[in-house]
């Protein structure tokens, strides 16, 4: 065989090689693309450029669809927290600051009307709007004071009012909790004034107990000296100045006592001689 006959037969299979690496590319391509996964907690939904949005949802997994034709759009079904600000007044018309934390889900049965009417970030399109007007309105009917004693309450009537608001759009309340709630300048130095003042009322109390307490125990003590001077005069009247030489003898053997206790006290005969007495064999 020549080389000219093998570099044609060399062409040839080179030439078909290629053509079955296009088909395979091709196949490969097309398959890739008709293939997709859905994670868990998600779903898809299915948009047909002939028929729209399809009406059935697609679950966990790898599912097939028609390239080109078919988009699958992959949702968040999970329970997802969002923390939502806002500045409102209270009944008695002072303003607060309520930070607003919700846990909310798309309803598993109406993500196709979810897609079609909000997309993909529905909770970014309605959740701020929905639960700034419920807040505003459920916070309105209270005191400034109430949502500080009524905080569980207010949090079940917000979540009440906001999962029947959002129902209106397909999403599900889970959760609601109030995270953070400051008052204005001007309430919170009220407050501040209030509390001063009933430690300071505290405190007129306590020394108007005291005082009371006082003159009741001067008064006991008054009569008990009254009392004791009564029956004082009385034993003096009858035993004579005999109690009195008694009660001096107790307070003089009471001081001798204490001093006797005492390592600095000395003792020292009476008279002017003493210390003649000192060594009396050396006279």
């Amino acid at each position: 065989m020549s080389q000219k006959a093998a570099a044609e037969m060399l062409a040839r299979g080179l030439s078909s090689l290629a053509k079955y690496a296009a088909v395979v590319g091709v196949g490969g391509s097309a398959l890739a693309a008709s293939l997709y996964n859905v994670d868990g907690g998600e779903r898809a939904v299915l948009f047909d450029r002939f028929r729209g949005v399809l009406p059935e949802a697609i679950e966990e997994g790898t599912h097939i669809l028609v390239p080109w034709v078919q988009t699958a759009h992959i949702m968040d079904v999970r329970v997802r927290p969002r923390l939502i600000p806002s500045a409102t007044g209270t009944k008695d018309l002072q303003m607060v600051e309520i930070v607003l934390r919700v846990l909310t889900r798309p309803d598993l049965n109406m993500l196709q009307t979810i897609f079609r009417n909000l997309g993909l970030d529905y909770d970014e399109r309605v959740l701020p709007s929905i639960t700034n007007e419920v807040l505003k309105a459920v916070v309105a009917q209270y005191n400034a004071e109430e949502l500080l004693t009524k905080r569980d309450e207010v949090s079940a009537k917000i979540k009440q009012d906001l999962t029947k608001r959002a129902r209106d759009f397909n999403l599900i309340i889970e959760d609601v909790a109030i995270t953070h709630l400051q008052f204005g300048i001007e309430f919170s130095k009220a407050i501040e004034q209030k509390q001063v003042a009933e430690q300071e009322a505290e405190r007129a109390k306590y020394v108007v107990l005291k005082s009371d307490q006082e003159r009741k125990a001067a008064i006991v003590k008054a009569e008990g000296e009254s009392e004791s001077a009564r029956l004082i005069s009385e034993a003096t009247r009858q035993a004579g100045v005999g109690l009195i030489e008694l009660r001096r003898i107790e307070a003089a053997k009471e001081i001798a006592a204490a001093l006797g206790k005492s390592r600095n006290v000395s003792y020292l005969p009476s008279g002017n001689n003493m210390l003649f007495g000192i060594n009396p064999g050396q006279n």
